[in-house]
């Protein structure tokens, strides 16, 4: 059929597989969610932010639903956040947080990806200084102006607000983030995504060459079931 026809197929596949495992981490995080808080959206605040995050990701109704239901079953697995720290070559900082079903597989798997790429798998909080957890949520500002929104969002926990690609970016202390969340509700404010991330206090410059090598880790990290999210100090 041609490398054309391959090289689409490849593409595809590979969107479907970054598709599959995007909604795998979804389907933890609900799990995680209905545990904590119950099954009723209305009545469980972080749920909400999760469904609304996997819509955003095109993660099919009747997935969100069924994640929710086998979530609220009795013989449900019970998922539980876990955060591995360690630095990959040229001494650029990694951590990986996780949602897993079993912590001596993780560990394992996270381990041996640092181990085989010139890394070293860290103690917990050795990484402590080098990120800050903040509360990121995009919004769609409708009728609403940004200076309008920075005021009468301050008492939230607001610290920062900017505009990117026609949306709003609000920046906030981790311990404000459902300070926040109630806020936009409050004010009937459009949420696209909201999400917990750790900036990089400081980052490291390298050559392309090393930013390849740091890459090449994160995408194995990236690649685990396991795996949520990968922060690191590389620079830009």
């Amino acid at each position: 059929m041609g490398r054309a026809f391959e090289f689409r197929r490849e593409r595809k596949e590979k969107r479907w597989d970054k598709m599959a495992k995007t909604f795998t981490k979804y389907g933890k995080l609900i799990a995680m969610a209905v545990k904590a808080g119950g099954s009723e959206i209305e009545n469980n605040a972080k749920l909400r932010v999760i469904i609304q995050n996997a819509k955003g990701e095109n993660m099919p109704k009747d997935r969100i639903e069924n994640a929710i239901a086998r979530a609220s079953s009795k013989d449900a697995d019970s998922f539980s956040e876990v955060v591995y720290e360690g630095y990959g070559p040229y001494g650029i900082g990694i951590l990986v947080e996780c949602a897993t079903d079993n912590p001596t597989r993780t560990v394992a798997n996270v381990r041996m990806y640092f181990n085989r790429n010139n890394g070293e798998l860290g103690k917990t909080g050795s990484l402590d200084f080098a990120f800050t957890r903040r509360g990121v949520f995009r919004v769609t500002p409708g009728e609403h102006k940004m200076e309008d929104l920075e005021f009468s969002l301050i008492d939230f926990g607001l610290e920062e607000i900017y505009e990117d690609e026609g949306n709003f970016v609000i920046l906030t202390a981790f311990q404000d983030f459902g300070l926040m969340q109630k806020g936009l509700e409050e004010f009937k404010i459009e949420l696209i995504k909201a999400e917990s991330q750790r900036i990089p206090n400081t980052t490291t410059k390298l050559t392309p060459e090393q930013e390849d090598e740091i890459l090449d880790l994160i995408d194995k990290f990236e690649q685990d079931d396991d795996v949520s999210a990968v922060y690191h100090t590389m620079g830009n």
